[in-house]
């Protein structure tokens, strides 16, 4: 490989959030931090030389974004996703989850209901009860070893009155891609019921070799009319410090209210850093990206094998996007704190658990499996060690 995924980079003492609060968070620094979703691999060239030469300016004054910029946007996703992005509808926002936010809050009515379908990345849950609405819950079904939608219980939730959906497409912690008949069947039912669909779809550029990620606004006019979807370079090229997203929506009014409340908000003016460097990685992070992407399935493929050798008890679920591995470790027998313990006391891994995803997360963990392999294999090998000697 031209990019060497193998490097283990130091990343202590760098003021990261990932490893240098391993104490504050899991009470010990010799922890191993495979939780929250940062790589431990060093970002694209082309976003690192960007990067320098905008700092060497020397004044950091206030920024707007230009032309190439959202040129490079859209080039991405009709390059990547063959799907065709008019300017018009794009707006920038300082990250997905206060995009998240803003949507529920304009979109739904104080105290209504909000769909989500568990399990689901944490924030979903804040952001609808933190704006005073009550979550409704569409828990997935596991069939086959994946998840799938379960439309018909969906149904009653919208006849009941929910007009609103969060979606997450690819889906995180599960890591399924949500392909296009399963979509439609989704569209319709909010089409016939008047529901909008607030879509979070920063991974969507992670989907792993032989899986294809369909955007729902792609699905046709009437779908984009009631989507508006969240995106963000940073999980793709491991930007996550840069606090740089965008929302994308065809419908005029709810591109309307967004931008007013991000305007009300002061959130609209544009981070220094943001312009070059997303313009620099969406036009020329693609070969970084595919050589990424075939080392996160090897990691996939290296983990998923090691714990049925080494922890059979427990059950992976092989992801079809994001670098993510969602483990079923219910046959521990542990409770959530004992699962913790496990862990953070007996293992010194630093897994996310999976109850923070909802009430069907427990006995879950999550492993972040982007990083070098060799980190991958010490902080597989400790946790089976730990967990065996519960056996």
């Amino acid at each position: 490989m031209k990019f060497d995924f193998d490097r283990v980079i130091d990343r202590t003492n760098t003021h990261s959030y990932k490893w240098d609060q391993r104490s504050q968070l899991f009470g010990s620094n010799d922890i191993l931090p495979l939780w929250v979703a940062d790589m431990d691999f060093e970002s694209p060239p082309a976003v690192k030389k960007a990067l320098i030469e905008r700092a060497s300016q020397g004044i950091y004054g206030y920024t707007i974004k230009h032309d190439d910029y959202s040129d490079a946007i859209i080039g991405w996703f009709a390059r990547r996703h063959g799907w065709t992005i008019d300017r018009s509808w794009l707006i920038d926002s300082p990250g997905i989850v206060t995009s998240l936010s803003l949507a529920v809050d304009l979109f739904s009515d104080p105290d209504s209901t909000v769909i989500i379908q568990s399990p689901v990345y944490y924030p979903f849950y804040d952001v609808i009860r933190m704006n005073g609405r009550q979550v409704a819950l569409n828990p997935l079904v596991i069939r086959n070893n994946r998840y799938e939608m379960d439309y018909d219980q969906l149904e009653q939730l919208m006849r009941d009155g929910a007009k609103l959906l969060l979606l997450c497409n690819p889906h995180n912690p599960g890591g399924r891609v949500w392909e296009r008949q399963e979509l439609m069947q989704l569209a319709n039912l909010c089409l016939r019921y008047g529901v909008k669909v607030i879509s979070d779809e920063i991974h969507c550029d992670l989907a792993l070799p032989g899986s294809e990620y369909i955007p729902f606004a792609s699905l046709s006019d009437e779908a984009a009319s009631i989507a508006l979807t969240c995106l963000a370079p940073t999980k793709t090229f491991n930007l996550p410090g840069l606090h740089s997203s965008f929302v994308v929506t065809a419908n005029h009014e709810m591109k309307r209210m967004f931008y007013n409340r991000i305007k009300t908000l002061s959130l609209h003016m544009t981070h220094f850093f943001v312009p070059d460097a997303i313009t620099a990685v969406y036009n020329e992070g693609d070969e970084w990206l595919d050589q990424l992407l075939l080392y996160v399935q090897g990691n996939v493929d290296f983990a998923i094998a090691y714990l049925k050798k080494h922890l059979p008890v427990v059950k992976p679920m092989r992801p079809e996007a994001t670098y993510l591995l969602w483990v079923d470790c219910r046959s521990l027998g542990l409770e959530t704190n004992d699962l913790k313990n496990l862990m953070f006391e007996e293992a010194k891994v630093a897994f996310s658990e999976g109850s923070v995803f909802g009430l069907e997360g427990q006995g879950h963990v999550r492993i972040n499996l982007a990083c070098p392999r060799s980190l991958l294999h010490q902080a597989l090998e400790q946790f089976c060690v730990a967990a065996n000697v519960k056996l």
